[in-house]
């Protein structure tokens, strides 16, 4: 089947109201059932990205960072079994793996003399179990694993083609 230009708009038009979860996309398919999961998911996935490269500037500044970092701390202190990176993510929205790879990296700066290099980073995020604090490696872990449009495990996914 075809995608229309008036499909594809109507399709984005109702992703601008939704947050980038897996829920979102099941209520995406209720909505246009006529669509294969494939071809939402790739719509999806396509103005997600396009969200992220208009926001990412100012998920980045210094107080933006140094906001976050300390709502992470505040929230961890009152309930660190909540997720409260993922919740940070999903309130700011911006996706939860960059979220926790600013969180991730603000904290390492915190605890070494040097700023951590990106394969540090990198090798945190796909093996959570490496950051030497238990609860921020969960949350890590949390955001990871509930994050469908970035992050290691989307990447690794996205190396193995669909049957």
């Amino acid at each position: 089947m075809i995608l229309t230009k008036a499909q594809y708009e109507e399709i984005a038009q109702c992703l601008v109201s939704v947050p980038p979860t897996r829920q979102s996309l099941r209520k995406l398919k209720q909505r246009f059932p006529s669509q294969s999961q494939a071809t939402l998911l790739s719509i999806f996935s396509q103005e997600y990205q396009k969200h992220i490269k208009r926001t990412h500037a100012k998920h980045h500044t210094p107080e933006a960072i140094e906001s976050y970092y300390q709502r992470y701390l505040d929230g961890v202190e009152k309930n660190g079994a909540a997720p409260v990176l993922l919740e940070l993510a999903n309130e700011v929205d911006y996706a939860p793996s960059l979220m926790a790879r600013i969180i991730l990296e603000r904290f390492l700066q915190g605890h070494e003399q040097t700023p951590p290099s990106k394969s540090v980073i990198n090798n945190m995020l796909r093996d959570p179990s490496q950051i030497p604090d238990g609860v921020l490696a969960n949350q890590v872990y949390q955001c990871i694993v509930n994050d469908c449009c970035y992050g290691p495990l989307v990447d690794c996914i996205k190396q193995y083609p669909s049957p």
